[in-house]
């Protein structure tokens, strides 16, 4: 097979100089004498001068390796300053955005309802468009009731902190995302970590933790910087026998998991009731924005009522309701997206491995690269990116020290070319 982007007229991989974004982005900033100060009473105190020490230097070097800006929509090939570049780090896990169904459903939401609702959910911003579309999520997820917020983030903070306080605990997986982390926080709650995916060390901080009224358990489904999945029967038989609560951040994992794509519960064949909380983004697998919480009635109509999210944000946007709803129709109709997403994900696994990548813990289309070196990973970024492939690199503080890794994601869009190409670069990197 050729080595070539399929866009592409070379049969060759060549280094073709894509700029970085750099000196667009900040407008030349770090290329001007600057005299900063990071004294404790500043507004940018010394907890910075590392991100802005680290910046300059890649700013210098052209090797700033986040915030592209693409002037295409996302999917397999996108545009970048001029170019036809492979993406390999985009969230699209179904391959839906730009679909013309989606599109469409979107624009006669505009044109029915506008850009905007005017209001937060509690009051005047809800939609019969809302209604329908959490009808259709709690369908999908399989429980009584979801509600929505603007954001996966926003899903998180929102049932947390409105759930819990001080007098409780939780106890979260050591990797679970940062977004259950703030929420915790947020709620002043207490916090214990476990061991990622290890059961004994959960069950050694249900045994040893402080005293409190309730305890939740916390993990996402697929882990979204290591493309694991999260040991859910071996969580719901603790959570049983120490009489607590568990939630299941299904962010990476709706779409993903599953013959029809529902997630981890149908990934181990769990019933989904066995959980009390699911959560998860509206911006992923579902090309959309937004994220939700799919729970029982009683708590539904709890979070309606005593979130700050949901009484105090503006109400999600009609199109990016009516998108939500049409996907969910897609998925339905067309669980082969789902089947060709891990045909993808396993085919760009093996490959990398093939080719001596340790690609950590990966199980799903999230698949990391294991660099370990910040700088080393940032550099090898910057260089596929001259080959034509688009990557994000993950480097401290969003990965522990030592942790940093290339991440990629497969998506249903891509073709099999698509990924040889993408293994063709790589060999080329490994040999260089």
């Amino acid at each position: 097979m050729s080595a070539r982007l399929p866009i592409e007229e070379s049969t060759s991989i060549t280094r073709k100089n894509f700029p970085s974004s750099s000196g667009q982005m900040f407008q030349d900033y770090f290329a001007r004498e600057r005299e900063d100060s990071y004294k404790k009473h500043d507004l940018i105190d010394a907890r910075a001068r590392r991100l802005f020490e680290n910046t300059a230097l890649a700013c210098s070097l052209d090797a700033y390796p986040f915030q592209a800006p693409l002037s295409t929509k996302s999917g397999p090939e996108v545009e970048m300053d001029g170019h036809r570049m492979l993406m390999l780090s985009s969230y699209d896990y179904l391959g839906l955005i730009g679909d013309r169904r989606v599109d469409e459903a979107a624009i006669a939401a505009v044109r029915k309802y506008g850009t905007g609702t005017g209001g937060v959910r509690l009051l005047t911003g809800t939609l019969d468009l809302h209604q329908e579309m959490e009808q259709a999520l709690a369908e999908f997820k399989g429980t009584d009731a979801a509600i929505t917020f603007t954001s996966g983030y926003a899903a998180n903070l929102a049932v947390i902190s409105a759930l819990l306080g001080p007098a409780d605990r939780v106890i979260a997986d050591a990797l679970s995302h940062r977004s259950l982390m703030d929420a915790c926080r947020l709620a002043g709650v207490q916090v214990q970590r476990f061991n990622h995916n290890d059961p004994a060390s959960l069950r050694y901080q249900l045994e040893n933790g402080p005293e409190a009224n309730r305890t939740l358990i916390i993990s996402d489904g697929v882990f979204s910087m290591d493309g694991d999945i999260a040991c859910l029967p071996e969580l719901i038989a603790l959570k049983k026998e120490f009489d607590c609560f568990l939630l299941m951040d299904e962010s990476h994992a709706s779409g993903v998991l599953g013959r029809h794509g529902r997630g981890t519960d149908e990934h181990f064949n769990i019933p989904t009731a066995e959980i009390d909380i699911w959560t998860g983004s509206l911006a992923k697998a579902i090309p959309s924005n937004g994220g939700f919480v799919a729970v029982s009635q009683r708590l539904a109509i709890f979070l309606q009522h005593a979130s700050a999210p949901f009484i105090f944000s503006g109400a999600m946007a009609a199109p990016a309701a009516a998108a939500v709803l049409e996907t969910l129709k897609i998925l339905k109709e067309e669980p082969e997206r789902v089947a060709r997403l891990q045909a993808n994900a396993t085919f760009l696994r093996e490959g990398l491995q093939s080719l001596g990548y340790d690609i950590g813990l990966s199980q799903t289309s999230v698949i990391p690269v294991m660099l370990h070196d910040d700088a080393k990973t940032a550099f090898f970024a910057r260089k596929l990116r001259d080959h034509g492939v688009l990557v994000s690199p993950v480097l401290f503080p969003a990965v522990a020290q030592g942790a940093a890794r290339l991440r990629l994601c497969t998506t249903a869009a891509h073709t099999q070319d698509h990924l040889q190409f993408a293994l063709d670069v790589f060999a080329k990197m490994r040999n260089d």
